[in-house]
């Protein structure tokens, strides 16, 4: 009996994604040379970045004590959802009424923010938050 060659069947889309990982890495931009003034703004973007990761790291907090916090107040009163307010329980109520607004209100004041160390660093503004 002959040996039957194995045959290995994929997607259109895998056998994509597996000839891109062969192929050099052509979207990198060299680093700047030492002393160049593309150096000085590598530097900039970089503060810039750091600044506005510091901002995203605050801001996941918030959304963090936001859920979290709401979650642990329906916890701790599970009488609200005995509570019905025009047939609606209270519970349902609060995290419709207080939850939206809040993460509306959170994600607002980040882009403000995030657009504030933007518009600091083409002014070559300070490095505080």
């Amino acid at each position: 009996m002959s040996q039957q060659r194995r045959v290995r069947i994929t997607s259109p889309q895998t056998r994509i994604a597996l000839s891109r990982r062969h192929r050099p890495a052509q979207h990198l931009v060299p680093l700047p040379a030492p002393g160049t003034e593309d150096e000085a703004l590598d530097a900039r973007a970089r503060a810039v970045f750091a600044r506005q990761r510091r901002l995203a790291v605050r801001t996941m907090a918030a959304l963090g004590t936001l859920l979290f916090g709401l979650s642990g107040l329906l916890g701790a009163f599970p009488g609200l959802g005995d509570v019905a307010v025009a047939g609606i329980p209270a519970s349902w109520l609060l995290l419709m009424t207080a939850s939206y607004p809040l993460l509306l209100l959170i994600a607002a004041l980040h882009v403000r923010a995030a657009e504030r160390i933007e518009d600091d660093s083409r002014r070559g503004g300070g490095q505080g938050t």
